[in-house]
């Protein structure tokens, strides 16, 4: 065995997220609020162009996210432009990278909120309710700075949707806008003359249109987020430029079903060409962000109310997308020194960057405040198009300073491409300027005001030391049969590790211990690093008691979103026979049998599964093994014996093991004779002296209950149930494990189709 000084830990992150869910949460981050708010005013502004807007757009972004493939595919876990720009381009463009990029979030935050309150205003006039009879004007700027307040707390404390929540939100908006396209299609399709609305095409010239995609530049904007998250993602190199691509077209296609179902299908009563009406072109105290509400109203039954809802769902997923994204890049900067250190501090408890989620909501809510929703939406696209002009310089840049790093994929036409982004994206944020000078100069005073900054504070402060990664770890080539323990305290450690000692030393195998490391989404899931030192007590009292038996140990930490998800994907990845979890005898969480943990991975075991409930801390060496025959009671019964034979080498005595069949008392003689005759075929399977004994009672829990008092460990194996049964091994050893006051194991046999089918149809039944 190694020393323990000579042991360091293995750190690996739970990759998680495939192509279809990477897609839709770039899909979900790119349709938002700003089709439903800004394509009104846009069209004002371009007209029936608004078309050619919405193309350009796309092709404009369709540059910037080649870089982007590029570089997430090659530095999945770098931290996106911010990192990018710092090793290709220099520290001050890496630290305004990340200045311009904490801004550009916290005011898209911003844009969001006002979208909410301004929906969710009229959604409540439109159900005659006036919370405290304010007027709906102000009660929308109270909805406003409540909606960023509640997910800056929500952040705070450490919640956020799950992966599967934000697709189900995504799917919702898309079946919202395809709603009303193909209500807009009927109704262009039924009128002859649906052409007079695309005629002229440029009524406000080529400047309309480019003021329009300086507007919705925001709603091309959320592919980079694939790239950011790609440290998560299955097969980054693959999958990165794919979704990338993928959820960039799938979001141009719908934008432009959406124009031309509104420009072609609108048709207003006093014969205004759509375009005016969408854009309120004169109309005093207009509210341009709710034109597609109004027209949603006219081309389908309940349009108002369904587009108020999408538009609803739209800015409560941005909403917290973008806090937690502004929150990580100052956290980011915080650890670097670009910002202050307590910026980069971890609250002890919730395990989230608190100060840097505070001040990014603060920062949101005073943009949303002080500027109108449409010099906002100037404000954000200004900050994106800049930032996104750096990540362009820096593949540029990276391709000459690393040509050694693997890239799955490369940008074509390499340096025209980004050099047209870039081109573009100064031109946008020009003209951008001048359509806008409160945006532009807000814009402009926070890049002075970071460049001031970064003289007299970033450039001469040291980054904050990188987290020790080195604990314990040994990692055994050879070992045939590997017990893998998760470990969450001390006391568990020393529990598990002795069961899987006397497991792993019967069969000359290893007990493979590991701690996971929950990562919050406010963190990136690197970050988790920081928090490894708590493993450093748990994963010695493994290698402790291993010691005491001579077992080999190998350990792993794991940075991970989900604690199941880590345990399942570190038993397949390893090769793990059995799997041994441990059960403290009640859950947290009501509507699960075991805890979530436990619950998720019996359902679809990767492996052989034991879970344990320790009792009395009593010497292993009288087993009960209750069985009706089955390849799940077969496992129990190699268990036991493992046990058995692992007890007399260490103390010399002899262990017993019985296997027990119970009769209900109204069963046959032929029952009985048939019991008789299972028990004495499994006996004489294995080369233990197992004993048998037959008992009756009113029924199996009561009798094992009854039996088991005599006894010092329990084992059961899963009971077979219907197909559609939802407990996870059965009513009788749930039941047993948890009204006995022994020691119990229940065991599951891995079973090799169900898992595949499980895992092919996304089931975890």
């Amino acid at each position: 065995m190694a020393s323990s000084s000579d042991q360091a830990v293995k750190i690996t992150l739970t990759r998680g997220l495939g192509l279809f869910d990477i897609t839709m949460i770039g899909v979900g981050a790119m349709i938002g609020a700003g089709i439903f708010a800004l394509t009104g005013p846009a069209a004002g502004l371009a007209g029936p162009a608004l078309l050619l807007a919405f193309l350009l757009n796309g092709l404009v972004a369709l540059l910037t996210a080649s870089s982007y493939a590029e570089l997430g595919a090659a530095f999945p876990g770098a931290g996106g432009g911010y990192s990018w720009a710092r090793e290709g381009l220099s520290s001050y463009f890496g630290f305004l990278s990340g200045w311009m990029s904490w801004f550009a979030q916290a005011v898209a935050c911003s844009l969001y909120a006002l979208v909410f309150g301004s929906f969710a205003a009229e959604l409540l006039e439109m159900a005659q309710m006036a919370p405290f009879a304010l007027p709906q004007s102000l009660l929308a700027i109270v909805l406003t700075v409540s909606a960023v307040a509640l997910f800056t707390f929500v952040n705070y404390r450490g919640a956020s949707e799950t992966g599967k929540v934000g697709g189900i939100l995504t799917l919702a908006k898309i079946a919202i806008l395809i709603a009303l396209v193909l209500f807009g299609m009927k109704a262009l399709l039924g009128r002859p003359d649906w052409t007079s609305e695309f005629v002229p095409f440029l009524p406000n010239g080529f400047a309309g249109v480019a003021a329009a995609m300086g507007l919705t530049a925001v709603a091309f904007e959320g592919y980079e987020i694939v790239a950011q998250s790609g440290e998560e993602v299955v097969k980054p190199g693959r999958n990165i430029p794919r979704a990338i691509f993928l959820s960039l077209a799938i979001s141009i296609v719908i934008y432009l079903a959406v124009a031309v179902a509104l420009l072609g299908g609108l048709e207003t009563a006093d014969g205004t060409p759509s375009w005016q009406f969408l854009g309120r072109v004169g109309a005093a105290g207009a509210e341009p962000e709710k034109a597609v509400v109004d027209a949603a109203a006219t081309l389908m039954p309940y349009g108002a109310i369904v587009l108020l809802i999408g538009g609803l769902l739209s800015t409560l997923s941005a909403l917290n997308a973008t806090v937690y994204s502004s929150s990580r890049i100052c956290f980011a900067m915080g650890r670097n020194r670009d910002l202050p250190g307590f910026f980069g501090s971890v609250h002890p408890t919730r395990r989230t960057p608190h100060w840097a989620i505070i001040f990014s909501g603060a920062l949101s809510t005073a943009m949303a405040v002080l500027l109108p929703i449409e010099e906002v939406a100037y404000a954000t696209n200004m900050m994106f198009m800049l930032l996104f002009a750096l990540v362009n310089a820096s593949v540029i840049a990276l391709r000459m300073k690393r040509p050694e790093a693997k890239r799955p994929f490369k940008v074509p036409l390499m340096p025209l491409l980004p050099l047209l982004g870039i081109a573009s994206q100064v031109l946008l944020s020009i003209y951008l300027f001048g359509l806008s000078t409160a945006a532009g100069y807000t814009g402009l005073g926070w890049i002075a005001a970071g460049t001031v900054f970064y003289l007299a504070y970033a450039r001469s402060a040291e980054a904050m030391p990188e987290p020790v990664g080195i604990i314990h770890e040994e990692i055994v080539a050879a070992a045939g049969y590997s017990v893998l323990i998760p470990v969450a305290d001390t006391y568990q450690a020393r529990l598990l590790s002795l069961l899987a000692s006397a497991l792993a030393a019967d069969r000359e195998g290893e007990v493979f211990a590991l701690h996971v490391v929950r990562v919050p989404r406010q963190l990136g899931i690197s970050d988790g690093r920081y928090f490894l030192r708590r493993g450093k007590p748990i994963l010695e009292a493994v290698i402790e008691e291993a010691r005491q038996h001579d077992v080999p140990v190998h350990t792993m930490i794991r940075l991970g979103r989900t604690v199941a998800t880590a345990i399942t994907e570190t038993a397949r990845e390893s090769g793990t026979d059995l799997l041994l979890l441990n059960w403290p005898g009640y859950t947290h969480t009501p509507e699960a049998a075991f805890g979530k943990v436990i619950d998720i991975i019996a359902r679809n075991p990767p492996c052989d599964l034991a879970v344990v409930r320790f009792r009395e801390r009593e010497a292993p060496r009288r087993f009960l093994v209750p069985t009706a025959g089955g390849p799940n009671a077969e496992l129990a019964v190699h268990l036991a014996i493992s046990q058995a034979r692992q007890f007399e080498r260490e103390s010399g005595e002899k262990a017993t093991i019985t296997l027990l069949h119970v009769l209900r008392d109204s069963a046959d003689e032929p029952s009985g004779l048939r019991a008789e005759r299972m028990l004495e075929e499994i006996a004489d399977r294995h080369d233990y002296p197992l004993h048998t004994r037959l008992v009756r009672a009113p029924d199996p829990v009561s009798g094992i209950l009854q039996e088991a008092e005599a006894y010092n460990v329990l084992m059961l194996g899963a009971s077979d149930e219907r197909l559609f049964e939802q407990r996870l091994f059965g009513t009788i050893p749930e039941r047993v494990a948890r009204e006995t006051t022994r020691t119990v194991i229940m065991a599951k046999r891995y079973w090799r189709l169900k898992s595949l089918l499980g895992r092919v149809t996304g089931s975890s039944a």
